[in-house]
């Protein structure tokens, strides 16, 4: 049994690294490909990469390039999420923070008019149908990130990033959720592309994109930093609850139910929990009895300890 248990944690790892790494590569695709491109901001380090390359060339006439700046914050704000958040979270986000800027320059090539790859395929802000090819851009680009983002997250991973400042804001102002923090940067790097670029078409095609970018994330994974409910039925409810308990760091409720079929008297645990630790709870539960029976649904709405009052 226990080699059994290994075999599956091991299998379990494999996978989650795998749903990061192809999540950060859709991520970097649609970055890379569509966004950039065109410059269009739709928030995060690509959002802030953009705005920043165009400040420099600007004011100061030269620029590093958008690679360069993703790159940077991506390790900067890594090391920052580190030191403010702590190991477990830089564990999280190691695997999209290594292999982010590597694939968002490989991407980057498909869309370099000197090697003119696959004949030039992807460099669609070349085309003709310039107003057409824009308008693709901005709802492939916005799909391509939403996705990629939802399929790291499944994987238990983080794109970090303006995450990172989301969450350290959130210890600073506990009673503001971290979704709406996430928003509010966002809406701030897009207002600073309005200035910044300068063409209002563009940066309106940005906003759809991010709200594309969020409504992917939502069919995905049914949410952005959502709250989520399961249901659990298994005889191995007690290791699973303190499973829950000492790793997720929340709690859970035990009910008693009676299966309608067997009338044999079972024990259901109830748990709360975020988009985040979705991967976390499954592994618990797997670990515990992979046999176990799980629902799990959206929560529209979570208040109390834990959610919309501080952990006691």
């Amino acid at each position: 049994m226990k080699l059994k248990l290994n075999k599956f944690d091991i299998w379990t790892h494999i996978k989650n690294f795998f749903l990061v790494v192809f999540g950060t590569g859709v991520l970097a695709f649609g970055t890379a490909v569509f966004l950039v491109p065109y410059e269009l901001v739709t928030g995060g380090v690509s959002g802030i990469s953009i705005v920043l390359d165009a400040f420099s060339n600007d004011v100061f006439g030269f620029t590093f390039g958008e690679d360069f700046y993703i790159t940077a914050l991506t390790w900067i704000f890594f090391f920052l999420g580190w030191i403010f958040l702590g190991k477990d979270f830089a564990l999280k986000t190691i695997v999209s923070t290594i292999f982010y800027p590597i694939m968002y320059g490989w991407c980057a090539l498909l869309v370099d008019p000197e090697l003119n790859i696959l004949n030039g395929y992807f460099i669609i802000h070349n085309s003709p149908y310039h107003d057409v090819a824009v308008v693709i851009a901005a709802t492939l680009g916005g799909v391509c990130v939403g996705i990629g983002c939802a399929i790291a997250y499944k994987g238990g991973g983080s794109t970090g990033g303006v995450d990172v400042l989301a969450l350290l804001l959130s210890k600073a102002f506990k009673r503001v959720k971290t979704s709406h923090i996430i928003f509010g940067i966002d809406a701030i790097i897009v207002i600073c592309g309005i200035f910044v670029i300068g063409d209002m078409v563009v940066s309106l095609l940005g906003i759809v994109s991010a709200f594309l970018c969020a409504m992917m994330i939502d069919k995905v994974f049914l949410g952005n930093d959502g709250a989520y409910m399961a249901h659990i039925v298994s005889d191995e409810y007690e290791i699973i609850s303190k499973g829950i308990i000492k790793q997720l760091d929340r709690t859970a409720t035990v009910v008693d139910a009676t299966g309608a079929y067997s009338g044999e008297s079972k024990r259901m645990l109830i748990v709360s929990f975020s988009m985040r630790e979705y991967a976390d709870l499954m592994h618990i539960i797997n670990h515990a009895d992979p046999k176990a029976f799980v629902t799990i649904s959206r929560a529209f709405e979570n208040h109390g300890e834990g959610w919309t009052k501080d952990k006691t």
